[in-house]
């Protein structure tokens, strides 16, 4: 049985996640589907492709996935197939796959979606179906829609780094109120060459040494280490670090997301 991870932006709240799972069983009902997050924040790019690229490496080879983040980007006359690494990725043409993966994927396909003023999701969903299934079923992908190289392209933000310090953006902050931030431990590293360095909180709050557990610090300690997925987080041992340092959670507000999204924090070098 394949297994079709969920990922989308629309939230656990109404019956929108089920309605897809619906559209998904009504075409075929030998997928295994596994819910990834459906909690992405609306519109944010940076934090669905943080969760994809570090959730996709989990599972065996030729599983599918469907990324359902801001689907109506813009007028829809095709949606993506993609194949990367042997994983088999359905999401739409708006720039997202680009900054999951950093890069062209290894193969893509276009599946045609007829133009209409009233596409709805289910018009979405049959097309990725019809196209997991006829793979799953052994047919080639270049007989379920018409390769291209001719994708939408966006950069994913990344760190940036002088030869005095290194900023980086807020990711997520994630169930645990830590805060995940977009410096992996190459740039960190990187830019650092040996040096000491100071990771800069607030004026009177700053961290000088990456843990490699939470238990590494005392409880209610505040600590820095590099997560599973090789990215900077700041926690506290058993403790909330969000809004300790004046970060808050997503989804509070429109004004509270937009300051939270462009919220930075520097590394010092000494």
């Amino acid at each position: 049985m394949p297994i079709l991870t969920l990922t989308s932006d629309f939230g656990i709240s109404d019956p929108l996640v089920g309605a897809v799972k619906g559209e998904i069983l009504k075409v075929n009902e030998g997928f295994q589907l596994v819910d990834l997050t459906h909690e992405i924040a609306p519109f944010n790019y940076m934090q669905a492709a943080y969760q994809c690229r570090t959730i996709f490496r989990n599972f065996p080879k030729e599983s599918f996935h469907l990324v359902l983040v801001n689907l109506f980007d813009s007028n829809l006359d095709h949606v993506l197939l993609v194949k990367h690494q042997d994983q088999f990725i359905g999401i739409p043409d708006n720039g997202l796959i680009y900054m999951i993966l950093d890069g062209i994927p290894d193969k893509v396909t276009c599946l045609p979606i007829q133009r209409k003023s009233d596409i709805k999701l289910g018009d979405l969903i049959n097309a990725w179906m019809e196209a997991f299934s006829a793979l799953s079923s052994g047919k080639p992908m270049n007989q379920v829609g018409t390769a291209t190289d001719q994708i939408v392209q966006r950069t994913r933000m990344k760190a940036y780094a002088s030869s005095q310090y290194i900023e980086g953006q807020l990711l997520m902050i994630d169930r645990f109120n830590n805060i995940v931030v977009n410096i992996t431990i190459h740039e960190f590293e990187e830019a650092r060459k040996g040096r000491k360095f100071k990771i800069v909180l607030l004026r009177d709050a700053f961290i000088q040494e990456i843990s490699n557990t939470y238990s590494d610090v005392p409880e209610g300690e505040k600590l820095a280490r590099f997560n599973e997925a090789g990215y900077l987080e700041i926690a506290i041992n058993k403790g909330f670090a969000a809004p300790l340092f004046g970060l808050g959670e997503y989804g509070q507000s429109s004004s509270q997301q937009k300051r939270q999204y462009y919220q930075t924090i520097k590394i010092f070098f000494e």
